[in-house]
């Protein structure tokens, strides 16, 4: 069987079976035990703590990461020139910063520059 570029020769290859796992337990328990580990908190260093998410000094380092990050976004998008095609008005740019506002906090839920983590055992230490 072929399918856009995809040679199949055994779909049998492909299948998932459930028969596996139910016939040895101790194969479950260890992936269960390996899914959960990858769960947990993750200590990038050994002898560093763990960053408790919920803190509110954690939450203000997420904040200054967020601020710098949009300051980066709004620097890198100066430097583009405008073609003239749309007008910019108050409006206009209220919109784009509040856009980058919002780019700015997602690049620092998603992309874990770890900024806001450094800052966090930088000032948890003092």
């Amino acid at each position: 069987m072929e399918i856009s570029g995809f040679n199949l020769i055994n779909m049998d290859d492909y299948r998932l079976s459930s028969q596996s796992s139910v016939n040895n337990p101790e194969k479950f328990t260890d992936a269960l035990k390996r899914a959960s580990a990858a769960n947990a908190p993750v200590q990038t260093r050994p002898g560093q703590e763990l960053i408790d998410k919920e803190d509110k000094l954690y939450q203000l380092c997420l904040e200054l990461e967020t601020f710098l990050v949009k300051n980066l976004l709004t620097s890198m998008r100066n430097t583009v020139q405008k073609s003239g095609l749309v007008e910019e008005g108050f409006a206009g740019k209220m919109y784009e910063d509040m856009l980058y506002d919002e780019y700015a906090k997602d690049f620092t839920k998603n992309a874990n520059f770890g900024l806001a983590e450094q800052a966090y055992r930088q000032l948890k230490s003092i």
